[in-house]
């Protein structure tokens, strides 16, 4: 699994080379985030953060008469 995430850090450092400078910063954050993973024992250390609770899709239901 280390290679496979290495390989994708190596590959956002290389379209980073041609990128605008916005572009570029966010894609060796991106790298730098596939380094941290291709360690051994990272994922304790890095992980995404929670996901945000959805609000229901419907608020109310019925007719909408008080």
């Amino acid at each position: 699994m280390e290679e496979f995430y290495m390989g994708f850090a190596q590959r956002a450092r290389d379209l980073a080379e041609n990128a605008d400078p916005f572009t570029k910063r966010r894609l060796l954050d991106l790298a730098q985030r596939y380094d941290l993973k291709s360690r051994p024992g990272a994922a304790s250390r890095w992980s995404l953060p929670p996901q945000r609770p959805m609000p229901p899709t419907v608020l109310f239901s019925g007719s909408g008469e008080a």
